[in-house]
């Protein structure tokens, strides 16, 4: 297996740099239509960032243990060419999609997910704003572990993705030619997910390609100025808060949960789900009577 370079650390002076030239331009040319910077806020995505990267090494052990027995039982084997990795990107973007997907639509994904949607800002720090709790996400690539890829590879095509998103997170980019638009995932397909309007909820959730959003009907232009942040916002600059606080709701939901359904729902259903009412007390013919009277 050759070595492959470790894109996201060769990528933060440009993260810095670009972060910089970002807050800059708002001090100079500021704008009342954008969400812009505010200083705790920046401040907790760039924490929840660096607490990410700790946190990534740690569910690293088993989730590498796991790929690497996969990727030793499987007779298949994709060799790392030049030709190779390109479609390795784009297989590794295909599931990325789905499990993003995945993790909008599923109560317990969700509660790790939130996190990088709970800012009301919209900037490169934003892109920051990681959870600490990505145990979640390794399932979604067995497949291309089974398929042959070395896990080594897969690391490589995961984080060349991360990257990529890097600088979708801002509002100082409005449209990229009409052609990247149709293909790629820009700013302005981005403004759109990390948006809380009814139209805009779970959509465009592709990492580089934004054609599977296309294929898969998630797809939705930017049409208004989005509004950022979740439907229920919450108030807490706190990083240990906002890396646990969907986990809290869903115990308290738990806790109070009247059946082994609800339970069920309350993980496994959407993150707005709720129990159906129960059904009105059937009326007796005494009580007609009385309402007669």
């Amino acid at each position: 297996m050759p070595n492959l370079p470790d894109v996201v650390l060769w990528s933060i002076p440009a993260f810095v740099l670009l972060t910089v030239v970002e807050m800059v331009s708002y001090r100079l040319h500021p704008d009342e239509d954008a969400a812009g910077y505010e200083a705790k806020d920046a401040a907790t995505s760039i924490t929840m960032g660096l607490g990410s990267l700790v946190f990534d090494l740690l569910w690293k052990i088993p989730i590498v243990a796991i790929y690497t027995a996969l990727y030793e039982l499987t007779p298949l084997r994709v060799p790392v060419l030049w030709w190779t990795v390109p479609l390795m990107l784009l297989a590794q973007d295909f599931f990325y999609y789905w499990s993003h997907r995945g993790h909008h639509v599923v109560r317990i994904l969700w509660a790790c997910h939130v996190v990088h949607h709970s800012s009301r800002k919209f900037n490169l720090t934003t892109a920051l704003r990681q959870p600490w709790t990505s145990l979640t996400v390794w399932p979604f690539y067995v497949p291309l572990v089974a398929a042959g890829v070395h896990p080594a590879a897969l690391a490589f095509c995961s984080s060349a993705n991360l990257v990529y998103q890097f600088w979708i997170h801002t509002e100082r980019i409005d449209r990229m030619p009409r052609w990247f638009e149709f293909v790629f995932n820009t700013p302005s397909h981005h403004r759109v997910h990390h948006a809380s309007q009814g139209g805009y909820l779970d959509r465009n959730f592709g990492g580089i390609l934004i054609v599977w959003d296309r294929l898969f009907g998630s797809f939705v232009p930017e049409t208004e100025q989005p509004v950022y942040g979740l439907t229920k916002n919450i108030t807490t600059y706190n990083p240990l808060k906002v890396a646990t606080h969907e986990y809290v709701a869903i115990a308290k939901d738990l806790r109070t949960a009247g059946s082994w359904r609800e339970r069920a729902g309350r993980v496994l259903r959407g993150p707005g789900w709720q129990p159906a009412p129960p059904a009105p007390a059937p009326v007796t013919a005494a009580a007609e009577e009385t309402t007669a009277a």
